[in-house]
């Protein structure tokens, strides 16, 4: 007897987690469990207006043979991207126009961006490729996070504009 009603709670439980989980990806809630911004319930919020610098976006990346790499090492994890990556959560550094620098740190039309120091290395000793630099072209942003192991465009470079789910709002989040 004490069995059924365990596994009667466990199954309602679960049911319920299920349902709620269901509930926010349907209602554009993600949960980010990554420590490139702080860890918790995210909302994509429709952008009305061009990605402006600044702006916390939640963006799909494109098929490509170096984000392919990426999620082997485990910069990168599988999500609901029609691709299969999740949706990245990154601020917008340089739009179309802007030039980006790479000299040991970002600089971007002239100015140093903060807290964007280029690393040589991932967190387990491999070589990693920063981005060459150069003018963001149309219908790309420059994406940075202040996470110092981010993986974003300071290794990668722009990616089109055309993966942008919309802004990235915080719900319920916690630094770790």
């Amino acid at each position: 007897m004490m069995g059924r009603c365990v596994t009667v709670l466990l199954g309602a439980v679960l049911i319920v987690v299920t349902g709620t989980a269901a509930a926010g990806v349907i209602g554009g809630c993600r949960l980010n469990l990554t420590a490139s911004e702080p860890l918790g319930i995210w909302r994509i919020e429709q952008l009305d207006r061009p990605a402006a610098v600044g702006d916390q976006v939640f963006i799909c990346l494109p098929v490509t043979a170096p984000f392919e790499e990426a999620r082997e090492r485990g910069y990168l994890r599988r999500g609901l991207c029609a691709d299969g990556f999740a949706p990245l959560i990154k601020t917008v550094a340089a739009v179309p126009g802007d030039h980006v620098e790479i000299a040991g740190e970002v600089i971007i039309d002239g100015h140093p961006f903060p807290n964007s120091r280029i690393r040589t290395t991932d967190g387990e000793g491999r070589a990693i490729e920063p981005y060459s630099g150069g003018i963001v072209p149309p219908d790309h942003l420059f994406l940075h996070s202040s996470f110092a192991s981010s993986y974003d465009s300071r290794y990668f470079g722009p990616i089109p504009i055309s993966g942008l789910l919309g802004l990235a709002k915080p719900i319920l989040t916690f630094d770790p």
